[in-house]
């Protein structure tokens, strides 16, 4: 993560240069985030962090009076569990059952600092879920044509993708998006610096380290691979991403909690749980719910909902944002367990998990410095989104998230 001072930045309401390259960036994470795990005291102090003396408050504030049905429902248990068991700040639900009924959940505080409720539905920053917007508007392009899946990342972007034992002219589409291309992570190597940065710039970043394997070779996360796929999909519309998935997706689809910020705008527009982040297992919490998020890009910069999450991968899955050759080919997976757990698969920007009870959640997942978020859908309309309000460091919570999404869509 990286965090600026507002007086360096853009003006919110600037569009971004279209030309590849010159538009915001992004920094993720090995998971299903998007950026390394530390966050230096430097970039902490740059965006105005407030240090707090405890992870929550009292118990009797930290998960509000629910009556004697919720308390018993599952969901409801989980996002309790979250909280008590897992230390989350406050951790929120929205879960649509196979009969088409919507309900949200929420557990905790949403400002630790004043002891406020937790927005129902509350506006959070979905990481890597972005990556499946974006894969979803390149195979929209595929669909019209536009762009080949196994055309080489030479026949759109000429010249650019060139390192040590990398060739744009050996690495697909395809394997951008199925993660298989072999590029470093750039995020694996930013520095400390406090500053806006540019999409050519994290590509450049990566560009400076070899390659982790051939083309096609092996399976492994890099958040590279989608700040490339971003610059094609400008390259061929002409247009910047943030307006691609505008009006490809969120107009399309009907989500009205879902925008890409622009650069330099470090806030959260509506209702929103403030997010944490903590350095060390036993340090002061800290707010980092206001954040430049540039260097998360076409890799992890949108915001959303829970319920937009599930509105999002249900219109997916439903075959209503993409042709049904282009959403076989989304689901066309190789194995990624080491990345998203036991028996996980990744498609083209999707991520297919064994459910406990009986067949496959579709969705991809989350982190961003404050938050993480976990979403899955299943073939016969079932959909469920948790969040939480800090970043994930351990297996063990990250687990106990999955869990929960698996409990909503099994109950």
């Amino acid at each position: 993560m990286r965090g600026q001072t507002r007086q360096s930045l853009r003006e919110p309401d600037h569009e971004p240069d279209h030309e590849p390259g010159h538009e915001s960036g992004h920094k993720p994470d090995r998971r299903p985030g998007t950026r390394r795990r530390a966050l230096s005291a430097a970039a902490a102090m740059a965006i105005g962090v407030m240090t707090l003396g405890a992870l929550t408050p009292p118990a009797s504030a930290a998960i509000p009076a629910t009556s004697a049905s919720a308390g018993r429902d599952a969901v409801q248990q989980s996002l309790n569990a979250l909280v008590r068991e897992d230390g989350m700040p406050a951790a929120l639900a929205s879960v649509k059952d196979r009969n088409g009924h919507t309900r949200t959940s929420t557990a905790g505080v949403g400002d630790l600092a004043t002891g406020s409720k937790v927005p129902r539905d509350g506006q959070v920053r979905i990481g890597s879920n972005t990556k499946t917007f974006v894969a979803v508007v390149v195979l929209q392009l595929v669909g019209e044509g536009k762009i080949a899946l196994d055309a080489d990342v030479d026949t759109y972007l000429p010249g650019l993708v060139r390192g040590k034992r990398i060739d744009g002219r050996r690495i697909t589409v395809r394997q951008l998006l199925q993660q298989t291309s072999g590029l470093p992570n750039y995020t694996n190597y930013l520095g400390d610096d406090v500053r806006y940065y540019t999409p050519r710039e994290l590509l450049d970043t990566a560009l400076r380290h070899p390659a982790d394997f051939d083309p096609g070779k092996k399976w492994a996360y890099s958040n590279t691979n989608y700040v490339v796929a971003g610059l094609i999909v400008q390259k061929v519309t002409g247009r910047p991403l943030a307006k691609e998935i505008d009006r490809r997706i969120i107009k399309r689809a009907g989500l009205r909690h879902t925008y890409f910020p622009a650069p330099g705008d470090a806030s959260i527009r509506e209702p929103h749980p403030h997010g944490y982040y903590r350095e060390s297992a036993d340090g002061p919490l800290r707010d980092i719910t206001e954040i430049d998020p540039s260097w998360a890009w076409a890799a992890g910069q949108l915001i959303s909902t829970d319920s937009d999450l599930n509105r999002f991968f249900g219109a997916l899955l439903a075959g209503r944002l993409l042709p049904p050759a282009q959403l076989a080919q989304m689901r066309s997976t190789v194995p990624a367990e080491a990345t998203f757990g036991p028996g996980a698969r990744y498609g083209l920007g999707l991520v297919s998990r064994p459910l406990p009870c009986g067949g496959l959640s579709w969705g991809h997942g989350g982190s961003f410095p404050g938050y993480e978020t976990r979403s899955g859908v299943t073939d016969d309309g079932r959909a469920a989104s948790v969040a939480v309000t800090m970043q994930l460091t351990d297996e063990a919570s990250r687990r106990s998230l999955e869990r929960a999404v698996d409990t909503a869509l099994c109950r």
